[in-house]
């Protein structure tokens, strides 16, 4: 259903482009012929000896040529909104058909040593951040990336669930927001601290009390003079000389106003995205506690202004600004209305009106675009569940129907049953390849989508909130002269030491002690388990070590024995990657390698 969805977005979406750019280029020459024209119209206007003409066409081509522009500047923003809106749906379609995501991946968070993020493939490429990651600005992904590296308390995973819920089912208001806020995508300038830093910056103040009074009358004498001339005598020359004086004055100035420029005319169209995606949420009817308190925080008490409309105020005043990049226009604007020095003094003048209230929406838009993304993981994938967050670690247990990993495609994934209501400890043995590694990944990152308050990849999932702690990709470290087995044992002690002080903790441990050989391996995997069972300890532990599923015999009801095991017909081996309940009897490895050439010796006895 989404992919139709974002399938027939894609379709009308191109047409429009198509159109839009032929109505951009009819409009580019619209202005060129009204240069040539109005040039030549002027140059002809001279031979009548009359100021007052000349500056009357000279006016009147102003604003014909601005008006021309402005059009131009409304499609434009019309073209770029359409090719955004074009890149979203055909983003949505790539990652549905397992490419990349064009928005951050999280790479820049991957830590080795934290307790679960590395191996359950929480950042980077082909991890579950960039399954799920829709925020466009830095704090967004700030936002959702502390989401995904702690569990919140039950209270708030209950709202984002909730005000989940309630968005997923406006895939179009998902896609607008997006839309408004996709031009923070890979900017270098993080607007917040930018908008921040400039309110801040005491260097940038303009003009004195002379230039406050004077400015806002300079249009005003133009067209008194205008008026007298006509009336009562001309005095185009004294006008023509006034016009002169401003815009050597502005020239002089240009140090100063292009520094003004400088800082922020490169925000201007992100403050007018970034006020449209605001006033999506002031419009926008919620019912979700999170969303109304998040709507709250964009309105401004102390001001009868809208945010949107505060933001957007200063967007314009930004495009105004830039209007002097055209040297022609820049140039009479200048002359007839110091158009630089009233564009700075009205940028100064909203600085000093807003700048305790303007910050306060970026918080709410950071945490909006984390929920945005949490509710398009939800519409994408409608048979994905709510997960239930039970009470009690002490008393509650990790139950899921027919889980799957949300990495591995659907028509690869096999669902798996599990429920931890008779035992603390599952000890999961079996073949290679078969699915251990696989299952506790499974769940693991299902709970860490569960904790960020988002959907998860099964058809059943209840759970208390633990504290995962995770014991999988053991490497050795060339930088701090770590060998693989020593890397193990500081892995092992800080799990030890958080079962240990922390007693909501979980574990997912993937085969102990690999780096040593195997008598050692098998009496130091029985020590730590014991050991972890002195400390009440929950979780998972995966082995081949078929011996240490004997344990069971010294801690009935807290340790349960699991397994995956293959199937031989004739000379192949079929893997249906299914949890089954007790010990693995069938192992695989000898068969394995005699699928590359390899013959163990006791074939060779046999």
């Amino acid at each position: 259903m989404s992919a139709e969805f974002y399938q027939n977005n894609v379709g009308k979406t191109q047409g429009e482009i198509k159109s839009l750019e032929k109505q951009i280029n009819k409009n580019a020459f619209l202005r060129l012929g009204l240069m040539i024209a109005g040039a030549i119209g002027i140059w002809q206007l001279f031979s009548f000896n009359n100021i007052f003409f000349v500056l009357l066409a000279m006016i009147l081509l102003i604003f014909l040529f601005a008006f021309l522009v402005f059009r131009q500047a409304k499609v434009d923003r019309k073209l770029q909104e359409a090719k955004v809106f074009l890149s979203i749906n055909e983003n949505e379609l790539n990652i549905n058909n397992r490419k990349k995501n064009m928005y951050d991946d999280g790479q820049e968070f991957e830590d080795p040593k934290h307790p679960y993020t590395s191996d359950l493939d929480i950042f980077g490429p082909n991890s579950l951040f960039e399954l799920v990651n829709r925020c466009a600005t830095k704090d967004g992904v700030a936002v959702l990336q502390s989401w995904m590296k702690s569990p919140s308390s039950k209270d708030e995973i209950t709202q984002r669930q909730e005000a989940v819920e309630e968005l997923k089912s406006d895939p179009e208001h998902l896609q607008a927001f997006q839309t408004k806020m996709l031009f923070n995508l890979g900017s270098k300038i993080n607007l917040r601290s930018y908008i921040y830093s400039y309110f801040h910056d005491k260097s940038f103040q303009f003009g004195n009390a002379f230039y406050r009074s004077y400015v806002p009358l300079v249009p005003w004498i133009f067209l008194a003079g205008i008026l007298f001339s006509i009336f009562v005598f001309n005095i185009g020359g004294y006008l023509f000389g006034l016009a002169l004086i401003h815009l050597l004055w502005t020239i002089a100035m240009a140090g100063k106003v292009s520094q003004f420029s400088n800082k922020v005319d490169k925000i201007g169209v992100s403050l007018i995205g970034f006020a449209d995606a605001i006033k999506l949420m002031e419009d926008k009817k919620y019912q979700a506690k999170l969303n109304l308190e998040l709507q709250s925080k964009i309105q401004i008490e102390t001001q009868q202004k809208k945010l949107s409309g505060i933001i957007h105020e200063l967007g314009k005043l930004i495009d105004k600004l830039d209007v002097r990049n055209n040297m022609l226009v820049g140039a009479i604007l200048n002359m007839l209305f110091l158009w630089d020095f009233k564009q700075i003094m009205s940028i100064s003048k909203w600085k000093d009106q807003y700048e305790d209230s303007i910050l306060s929406g970026f918080d709410a838009v950071a945490k909006y675009e984390s929920l945005v993304s949490l509710s398009l993981l939800a519409y994408n994938h409608a048979d994905w569940q709510q997960p239930k967050i039970l009470n009690d670690f002490e008393k509650d247990s990790l139950l899921a129907d027919e889980v799957n990993h949300p990495l591995i495609p659907e028509n690869k994934s096999v669902g798996n049953d599990y429920n931890a209501n008779d035992h603390k400890i599952a000890l999961i043995t079996g073949s290679n390849m078969a699915g251990k590694s696989t299952f506790l990944r499974t769940i693991g990152i299902n709970a860490v989508l569960a904790y960020t308050g988002a959907v998860v990849c099964a058809k059943r999932f209840e759970l208390p909130i633990y504290q995962l702690v995770t014991y999988m990709r053991i490497k050795d470290s060339l930088n701090e002269s770590t060998s693989t087995f020593k890397a193990e044992l500081d892995r092992m002690k800080f799990i030890l030491d958080r079962v240990k002080d922390i007693p909501s903790s979980f574990f997912l441990i993937d085969e102990m002690l690999r780096g040593t050989n195997s008598v050692d391996k098998y009496l130091g995997s029985k020590a730590i388990i014991k050991k972890l069972i002195d400390l009440r300890g929950r979780g998972m532990l995966a082995t081949h070590d078929l011996q240490l599923s004997e344990l069971i015999n010294d801690y009935p009801g807290y340790l349960k024995n699991y397994h995956f095991d293959i199937q031989v017909q004739g000379s192949e081996m079929l893997f249906d990657y299914k949890l089954k309940n007790g010990a693995c009897t069938i192992f695989n490895a000898s068969m394995l390698l005699k699928g590359i050439g390899i013959v163990v010796e006791s074939e060779k006895v046999n």
